[in-house]
């Protein structure tokens, strides 16, 4: 039976609701108008600021949890569309793949099943707020099976690098800048210490490659004429090894001469294995470090990751009508014969 959803109409609305994070409020409430019409019962779970998770279920024990983010990184870019792709902010990340989970779950409910439900969280992008408070939920507790949904090109990833960002800050003395010596400049500290950061070799792994870091900000200074008294980087390490040998690498490179600040630190995670689906490791980090008590983790999801956070971010039409059928299948998969699961966190 086909689902009662229009995945494509679905997916241009939400791409229409501007949700980069900290500003999920409409898109959430949407959402969970969407649901409660479709005759599920929705919570909104708030995280902060008028900002909440949407959590969805058909009344029945929730088994297997569909979930993926509401949030998307700046800026707003409107919808549009050809014959082979949607286009705009959020059509491949993620919501595409909120579009083409509700079209599963719909499919399924019109089969009779029933022990499903819909997680959708904010903040993904930043420090995954939502996710880490919806990992108390109480309705976690009856979960078996988490798939989550991030653009892995509809392959089934049985392994996400770590993630560690950290931000290192340089204290130095302000002057004239025709007196430098009267001064102490913080942004060259700051170089110093980061040309040394760029010289670690990084460990690597057989399964999930190597250890890349990223030196994403950098800030410091008031005046060009005016010597430097605070500079600060923040860095983003993928990890493909664990986070303690990491940091030790990291804080020998330093050596003292920076302040260390530890954001956020998770190490490589290793998914469940589905047979008969394609399978891949991706670089990305997702929410599912943080939703530990939801049961075993999946993750799969239409689109590339490679579209994700650029300017022309698509998703192919075929992706997201294969998204709805390999949803369903996996669920009732999981639901019925769990034989070719293998793996788990």
């Amino acid at each position: 039976m086909a689902s009662s959803v229009d995945v494509f109409k679905l997916t241009r609305e939400l791409i229409d609701v501007p949700s980069v994070t900290g500003g999920e409020f409409e898109v959430g409430n949407s959402l969970a108008e969407l649901l409660s019409r479709l005759g599920y019962q929705v919570e909104l779970q708030e995280v902060a600021d008028d900002r909440a998770n949407v959590i969805a279920t058909t009344g029945a024990p929730a088994r297997v949890v569909l979930s993926t983010h509401m949030d998307t990184v700046p800026p707003f870019i409107a919808s549009s569309e050809d014959e082979e792709f949607i286009y705009g902010r959020g059509a491949c990340d993620a919501k595409g793949i909120i579009a083409a989970q509700i079209a599963a779950a719909e499919k399924l409910r019109a089969e009779g099943v029933s022990e499903i439900g819909l997680l959708f969280t904010v903040d993904e992008e930043v420090t995954s707020a939502g996710a880490k408070l919806a990992n108390a939920h109480p309705l976690a507790s009856t979960c078996e099976y988490l798939i989550n949904g991030e653009p892995t090109d509809n392959r089934l990833a049985v392994g996400t690098k770590g993630s560690l960002q950290v931000t290192i800050t340089a204290a130095g003395r302000a002057a004239h800048s025709a007196y430098p010596e009267q001064g102490d400049s913080a942004i060259e500290k700051l170089l110093d210490v980061l040309a040394d950061i760029r010289r670690i070799e990084w460990p690597a792994d057989e399964v999930f490659g190597d250890t890349t870091c990223n030196i994403g900000v950098i800030s410091g200074g008031t005046r060009a004429n005016v010597i430097p008294d605070a500079a600060q980087t923040t860095l983003q390490i993928r990890l493909a090894a664990g986070a303690g040998d990491v940091k030790g690498l990291l804080e020998n490179a330093v050596a003292g001469r920076a302040g260390l600040d530890y954001k956020s630190t998770h190490n490589p995670v290793r998914l469940v294995a589905l047979d008969g689906f394609e399978q891949t490791i991706v670089r990305f980090t997702t929410d599912i470090p943080y939703l530990t008590n939801w049961g075993k983790a999946l993750l799969i999801g239409p689109g590339s990751i490679l579209d994700a956070h650029t300017e022309h971010e698509r998703v192919a039409k075929s992706e997201l009508l294969r998204a709805v059928e390999i949803y369903t299948e996996m669920i009732r998969r999981l639901l019925g014969d769990e034989r070719g699961v293998e793996g788990t966190r």
